[in-house]
C-alpha cells in the first residue's frame, strides 16, 4: 500500500511509477518473457553472424544487417521483436487496473492523496519503462555479440539508425501497452482483457492483410484493360494496410535499417529518372521518409491512452 503525505500530484505519479516499475522488474512474467525473447534473439543473431561472415568487410552497413538477416529456419531479429514485443506489452498491461479491482485495493489507493490521472500515468509509464529496459538490454546484448562474431565496429550513422530503430520499437510497444490498459479498464476480469488484447493483435497480424485486400479490390477493382486501375488498387491497398500498427512498424524499421530504401509505395519508371539506384540515403533523409509512420504510431498510442484516461475518469472505483 502506498503511503503519501499531502503534496503535488507529481508526487503521487512518481510514487506509483517506482512502485509499479519495481513490481514489473521483479515479477515472474517479465522474467519468462525476457528468457523467451533473449533465446530467440540469440538464435537470430548467431544465424545472421554466420551468414554475414561471408560478406565483404567493405560493406558500410554490415552492422545493420545483423538485425535484418535471416536464414531458414530462423527469421531475423526484427521479425522476432515484431512478434514478441506486443505480447510482452500485453502481459504487462492486461491487469493494470482490473487487477486492483479484483484485490479491492483501487479505492484504498485513491483514498490517499493520489489523483486518478497520476495513478494511470504512473502505471503506463512504469510499463513503458520496463519495456524500455528490456529492449535496451536486449539491444546491447545483440550489438555486443554482433561485434564479437563479426569483428567490425559500427560507424556513427549505423549507431544512429540502430538507436532510432530501438526508439521506434518502444513506440510500437507503447501502442499495445496502451491497448492492454484500455481493456483492463473496460473489463473487470483480467482473463477477459488479456484475451481481448490478444484477439486484436491476432486480427492485425493475420487477418487485416486479407481484409485490406478485399476492401481495396472492392473500392479500386483491377481492370485488365486499364493499367492505371492496377496502380490505384495498389495505392488503396497500401493506404488500408497502414491502419495496422504492424505495417507502420514494419515500414519504419525497413527504412531505418536499410539505407538503400528510397520509397515505401509504388514507384513509376518516370520517377526513377536521374536516381542512383542502390545508393544509400543519409540518416536525415531516411528519418524524413519514415517520419509519417513514426507519427502514426505515436498518434495511435496517444489516442488509445486518451480513451483509457476518459473511461477511467468516469469509472466507479468504490468496492
Amino acid at each position: 500500500m502506498l503511503r503519501l503525505r499531502e503534496g503535488s500530484p507529481w508526487t503521487g505519479l512518481w510514487a506509483v511509477f517506482f512502485k509499479e516499475l519495481a513490481d514489473h522488474l521483479s515479477s515472474i512474467r517479465i522474467r519468462l518473457l525476457e528468457v523467451l525473447i533473449a533465446l530467440s534473439a540469440l538464435g537470430a543473431v548467431y544465424t545472421a553472424s554466420q551468414t554475414l561472415r561471408q560478406t565483404v568487410s567493405e560493406d558500410p552497413f554490415l552492422f545493420l544487417k545483423l538485425f535484418t538477416t535471416e536464414q531458414d529456419p530462423l527469421p531475423s531479429f526484427v521479425a522476432f521483436l515484431s512478434f514478441f514485443v506486443p505480447l510482452a506489452a500485453i502481459a504487462l498491461g492486461f491487469d493494470a487496473l482490473n487487477g486492483e479491482y479484483g484485490r479491492n485495493t483501487l479505492s484504498r489507493v485513491l483514498a490517499q492523496p493520489i489523483y486518478r490521472d497520476a495513478l494511470l500515468f504512473g502505471k503506463f509509464l512504469a510499463g513503458l519503462a520496463t519495456l524500455g529496459v528490456v529492449l535496451l538490454a536486449l539491444f546491447l546484448l545483440v550489438a555486443g555479440l554482433g561485434l564479437l562474431f563479426l569483428g567490425v565496429p559500427p560507424g556513427g550513422e549505423e549507431v544512429g539508425r540502430a538507436l532510432l530503430f530501438l526508439l521506434a520499437t518502444l513506440v510500437y510497444a507503447g501502442i499495445w501497452l496502451a491497448l492492454a490498459i484500455l481493456f483492463s479498464v473496460l473489463f473487470r476480469q483480467p482473463a477477459t482483457s488479456a484475451l481481448a488484447a490478444i484477439a486484436v493483435w491476432l486480427f492485425f497480424t493475420i487477418f487485416w492483410g486479407i481484409v485490406a485486400q478485399l476492401l481495396a479490390q472492392a473500392l479500386r477493382p483491377v481492370d485488365p484493360f486499364n493499367p492505371e486501375s492496377a496502380l490505384a488498387n495498389a495505392q488503396a491497398l497500401l493506404f488500408l494496410s497502414r491502419f495496422s500498427p504492424n505495417t507502420l512498424y514494419a515500414e519504419t524499421i525497413l527504412v531505418l535499417l536499410n539505407p538503400a530504401v528510397r520509397s515505401l509505395g509504388p514507384v513509376l519508371f518516370t520517377q526513377l529518372e536521374g536516381a542512383l539506384i542502390g545508393t544509400p540515403l543519409p540518416l536525415s533523409q531516411s528519418l524524413l521518409l519514415a517520419w509519417p509512420q513514426l507519427t502514426g504510431m505515436l498518434a495511435a498510442c496517444t489516442l488509445l491512452f486518451t480513451l483509457t484516461y476518459v473511461l477511467f475518469q468516469r469509472r466507479e472505483v468504490r468496492a
